[in-house]
């Protein structure tokens, strides 16, 4: 089911991603023939739903330019170029504004990590349905199935934690773009620090919605991940599937 407003994309893509020891950022590692970030961007637009997107690269981006992808509209939908900023929040906040050019208030963002290039259409398909039907909006998620230790001083076990209200935050995360531009507007302002953008509303006092999603909706953090994202790339359905909640 697709919503009576419009959805967009937003892709945050001014990271250098440290931890992977390249010698480029992780969004343009190579993944299966092509840079990480080209398959995170065709997930996202080849879908129906979405109309455009903005992908928001640092002003010292060496990379994007010579990618043939921003030169060319994908699937018939264009992509426009903002300027990331130091946080992610940053990027998302300076491609909302990007946007605000091109979409209504009450059109929908659904904002996905350019390092996540395995998010499946069903899964897609699962957060549009379910967050346009919430007042606030959603986030792919996938509950915790791990005994979660809390940790004191010199890393000794201090508790153990009720597992069973915890998940693990995924992308995309969909919010109505006035609603998630003038929250994280202030919650900037505030000094707030915002991990993602269920943070900013929830900070304002929102609760958006947990959407069950797969485990294969990796994102791209080590070396590692690279040799795990080609594989479920290749076999799509090896991962467990979603859990009803």
């Amino acid at each position: 089911m697709i919503p009576a407003a419009r959805c967009w994309a937003i892709f945050p893509a001014a990271g250098v991603g440290a931890r992977m020891a390249a010698d480029r950022p992780k969004q343009y590692l190579s993944l299966a023939g092509r840079t990480v970030i080209e398959h995170s961007l065709d997930r996202l637009l080849s879908h129906p739903a979405i109309v455009g997107a903005v992908v928001a690269v640092s002003p010292d981006d060496g990379y994007w330019a010579d990618l043939s992808y921003p030169h060319k509209k994908r699937h018939d939908k264009t992509l426009w170029v903002a300027e990331g900023g130091r946080e992610r929040c940053d990027s998302v906040l300076n491609a909302l504004r990007c946007l605000h050019d091109h979409a209504a208030d009450d059109d929908w963002v659904l904002v996905h990590d350019a390092a996540r290039p395995c998010v499946r259409r069903e899964d897609i398909d699962a957060l549009i349905q379910q967050a346009s039907a919430h007042p606030c909006g959603g986030i792919l998620a996938v509950a915790a199935h791990d005994t979660i230790k809390q940790a004191g001083p010199g890393r000794e076990i201090r508790s153990t934690v009720d597992r069973s209200t915890l998940w693990h935050a995924q992308t995309p995360q969909m919010f109505r773009l006035a609603a998630l531009a003038n929250t994280l507007e202030q919650a900037l302002a505030a000094g707030v620090t915002v991990t993602d953008e269920a943070s900013a509303m929830e900070w304002a006092g929102h609760s958006p919605l947990l959407v069950a999603g797969h485990t294969d909706n990796i994102k791209i953090t080590r070396p590692e991940d690279l040799a795990l994202a080609e594989f479920y790339l290749a076999n799509p359905e090896s991962s467990s599937s979603r859990e009803a909640v």
